[in-house]
C-alpha cells in the first residue's frame, strides 16, 4: 500500500540561543492524515522545532520542506499561507472580543472600509461546526471554558485553511470530558487528510492518538516508534536514556508532630462546607477530585490568596489568620501554585532574582538587598535542585518547564517553611524532571517538612501519599490511608457515589 504524500518536511534544524543550542540538527516528517506524537524531557528542543516550523523563529540552520519544495518561514504569516497552524499550550485569544472577531483576528473582512460582522459570524459558524463547538459566534470568548477556547483556535487554524495543525500540550488544563471532545476533533480532522503534530507529556494520550512517534532528547534526534512500538516504557526509555523503575520510590516513616491543622476552614468558592484536616511534619498527603472540586480554592485560602470566610489554621500549635500571603509566609507556609508562569516566577527577570523574591525583606540590610548573600542562594539552590541553567543570570523564560518549576520551589524552600502547599506540581513538564520534584518531595518530607498536594494524576496521588483526601464539590468526602488507596476507592469518593445514589 501506498503512504500517503508527505505534507512537512524538516531536515538538520538547528537553534541556538545566548549559553545554549537548543536544535542539533533535528530532523522530522509528517504526512497527510498522519498524527505525529513529538515527545521528549522539558529542555529537548521541542517547543523550539514547533516554534521554526510555525514561522515563529528561524533555524540558524538546516532545511524546511512543504509538499516537497524547500520554503522559508519568515513569519507566522508564511506559515499559515503554507496551511502551517499551531495550537499553543497558553491560548492565543482576546478575551475581550467575541468568538468570530478572534476567528478572524488580524484577517478581517471588509465592506466598504468597515469589518463585515454579518460575514465574520456567517463564516464563523461554519469553521465552529467544524470542531463541534455549538456557541453563539457572538459569544464573548472570557465566557467560554478553556475546552471551548481551546476548540476556538482550532476553529481559527481550520480558518486558515490549514494543513498542518501543531497542537503544545493541548489537553494540560482541560477537564476529562474536554479532552475527549479534543480528541473526537482530531480523529475527524484526521480523517480529512489534515496532518497533526501533538506533543504532549502524557504518554497514555500519545499511545491511544499517535501513529507515529518522534523522541526528542537534548536537543537531538533520540529515536522513532511506529504504531505498534509505542509503549510507555519504550517512550520513558527513549526520552530519559534509562529505564526509571524506581519511579514513585515512596518510603513511609513515623511521622512527627502536627504542623497544619485546620479547622472549620469555609473558602469564598465553597462557603457553605466546612474543611478539617490534619498534616504532620514529615507526612505528605495528597488531596485528589475532579475539576470544579475545590482543591486550588482550599490551598489558596490556606496561603491567604483568597482569605477564608471562617475556619481555625495552626501551624505547629500557633494559629493563623492568613489574610494575605504575608500573614502565611511569616507562619511558616508556602505555595507552589498551578500556573507557575502567571503566579509562580517573573518570567523576563533572572533565576537569581526568581530565587531571592520570597527573601527580600529577610536579605535586606538597611533597605539594599545583600547581593553576596542572594547571589550564594541562587547558587546553592542551583546546586541542590538541580537546575539547568547557563548561569544565575539566565531570565527564567529561557528555562524549560521543569526547570521554571524548580526556581519556583527554589523561592520557597529559600525560607525553610514548615508546610509545603504544592497545587499540581508536575503539570506541564516530563517525566524524567517529574521524577526529580517526586525525589524532591521524598527528601523534603524526610526532613520533616509537612507537605500538601494537590494532583489531578491518580498515578501521583498512589505513588506519592501517606494519606489523601478527597474532595467533591467543595467538601472533604473521605479519607484514605495508604493501605486504603486505590483508583476506585478515590474515584468513588470524588464522584460523591453514595450521596448520588
Amino acid at each position: 500500500m501506498t503512504p500517503p504524500p508527505l505534507l512537512l518536511q524538516a531536515t538538520g534544524l538547528i537553534k541556538s540561543y545566548p549559553g545554549v543550542r537548543a536544535l542539533k540538527g533535528v530532523s522530522l516528517t509528517l504526512r497527510r492524515g498522519e498524527v505525529l506524537a513529538v515527545i521528549g524531557e522539558n529542555g529537548a528542543g521541542k517547543s523550539t522545532l514547533m516554534k521554526i516550523l510555525a514561522g515563529v523563529q528561524q533555524p540558524d540552520g538546516g532545511s524546511i520542506a512543504v509538499d516537497g519544495r524547500e520554503v522559508r518561514l519568515s513569519s507566522v504569516l508564511d506559515a499559515q499561507a503554507l496551511g502551517i497552524a499551531l495550537i499553543h499550550q497558553e491560548l492565543n485569544l482576546a478575551d475581550n472580543l467575541d468568538v468570530a472577531a478572534n476567528i478572524f483576528l488580524g484577517r478581517e473582512r471588509l465592506k466598504r472600509g468597515l469589518i463585515d460582522t454579518r460575514r465574520h459570524l456567517e463564516d464563523a459558524r461554519v469553521h465552529l461546526a467544524a470542531v463541534g463547538l455549538s456557541v453563539d459566534p457572538a459569544t464573548s470568548v472570557g465566557t467560554l471554558s478553556l475546552g471551548q477556547q481551546q476548540l476556538v483556535e482550532i476553529a481559527k487554524a481550520l480558518s486558515v485553511d490549514a494543513r498542518v495543525l501543531i497542537f503544545d500540550e493541548p489537553t494540560s488544563s482541560l477537564s476529562s470530558s474536554e479532552a475527549a471532545n479534543l480528541f473526537r476533533v482530531i480523529e475527524e480532522l484526521r480523517s480529512r487528510g489534515v496532518g497533526i503534530v501533538y506533543i504532549s507529556h502524557r504518554l497514555g494520550e500519545v499511545k491511544a492518538l499517535a501513529d507515529r512517534v518522534v523522541v526528542l532528547r537534548d536537543g537531538e534526534n533520540a529515536g522513532e516508534l511506529p504504531k505498534s512500538g509505542i509503549e510507555h516504557n519504550a517512550m520513558v526509555r527513549m526520552m530519559v536514556g534509562r529505564d526509571l523503575s524506581q519511579f514513585y520510590a515512596h518510603e513511609p516513616h513515623p511521622p512527627g508532630p502536627v504542623a497544619l491543622e485546620v479547622d472549620g476552614l469555609r473558602t469564598a468558592a465553597h462557603p457553605e462546607h466546612p474543611l478539617s484536616f490534619r498534616v504532620h511534619a514529615g507526612e505528605i498527603v495528597g488531596v485528589a477530585g475532579l475539576v470544579g472540586a475545590g482543591r486550588t480554592e482550599m490551598l489558596e485560602a490556606l496561603f491567604g490568596v483568597t482569605p477564608p470566610v471562617a475556619g481555625v489554621v495552626r501551624v505547629a500549635g500557633v494559629e493563623v489568620q492568613p489574610e494575605s500571603p504575608r500573614d502565611a509566609i511569616r507562619a511558616g507556609l508556602a505555595l507552589v501554585p498551578e500556573d507557575r508562569k502567571r503566579q509562580g516566577v517573573i518570567l523576563q527577570m533572572a533565576v537569581r532574582e526568581n530565587v531571592s523574591l520570597a527573601a527580600l525583606q529577610r536579605d535586606s540590610r538597611h533597605g539594599f538587598l545583600d547581593r553576596v548573600r542572594e547571589d550564594g542562594l541562587a547558587a546553592a539552590m542551583i546546586g541542590s535542585l538541580r537546575i539547568k541553567t547557563p548561569s544565575a543570570e539566565q531570565p527564567v523564560q529561557f528555562l524549560s518547564g521543569g526547570n521554571q518549576q524548580k526556581v519556583v520551589l527554589g523561592k520557597w524552600l529559600a525560607m525553610k517553611p514548615k508546610v509545603l502547599l504544592l497545587d499540581e506540581p508536575t503539570r506541564g513538564i516530563d517525566v524524567g524532571a517529574k521524577h526529580e520534584i517526586y525525589r524532591l518531595m521524598e527528601d523534603l518530607a524526610r526532613e520533616g517538612v509537612a507537605i500538601l498536594f494537590v494532583s489531578s494524576e491518580l498515578e501521583e496521588i498512589l505513588g506519592l501519599s501517606d494519606r489523601t483526601l478527597v474532595l467533591h464539590e467543595g467538601r472533604i468526602t473521605g479519607e484514605l490511608s495508604r493501605n486504603a488507596l486505590s483508583e476506585e476507592a478515590v474515584l468513588h469518593l470524588a464522584t460523591d457515589t453514595e450521596a448520588l445514589a
